[in-house]
C-alpha cells in the first residue's frame, strides 16, 4: 500500500541532508547563500549577486525528499516572493522557480556548493 509522505519528511523519517548546513547556489545572473536550520524547517537566505543582491531574510520552509540526495524545498519570503528549489545535494545541481515581489517569474538552474564544507563560518556570518 502506498503511504503519503507529508511535507518536511523524508522517506525514512530522518532529517534532510541540508539540515544545519549552508549552501551557495549560482544561477545565470543570480547567486544566493541558503543556510538551513538544524531541524530543516527554516532557511536564512541572502542574495549575494544579481538584480536582487542585498535581499536577505529568514522564512519557514517545507521540503520533501524526491530521491537519494534530491529534495524539493519551498518558502515564501516576507516581501511575498515565492521560491521553489529542486536541489540535488549529492550531484551539486539546483533548479529554482522564483516569483519576485513585483510578480516577475524566473526559472533558473545552476550549481549548488556546500559552504560549510569550504568556509561555513564566513558564509553564515554574511547572513
Amino acid at each position: 500500500m502506498n503511504e503519503l509522505i507529508s511535507m518536511s519528511e523524508s522517506v525514512d523519517g530522518s532529517l534532510p541532508l541540508f539540515a544545519g548546513r549552508s549552501f551557495r547556489v549560482d544561477y545565470d545572473g543570480l547567486a544566493a547563500h541558503n543556510c538551513y536550520a538544524p531541524d530543516g524547517r527554516s532557511v536564512r537566505y541572502a542574495i549575494v549577486a544579481g538584480p536582487y543582491a542585498g535581499a536577505s531574510g529568514e522564512s519557514p520552509c517545507e521540503w520533501r525528499e524526491l530521491g537519494e540526495g534530491v529534495y524539493v524545498i519551498s518558502w515564501q519570503e516576507a516581501n511575498g516572493a515565492t521560491v521553489v528549489h529542486i536541489d540535488d545535494f549529492a550531484g551539486g545541481r539546483s533548479q529554482a522557480y522564483f516569483t519576485a515581489a513585483d510578480l516577475s517569474f524566473h526559472r533558473m538552474q545552476g550549481t549548488l556548493l556546500a559552504l560549510d564544507d569550504v568556509d561555513g563560518e564566513a558564509a553564515s556570518a554574511n547572513l
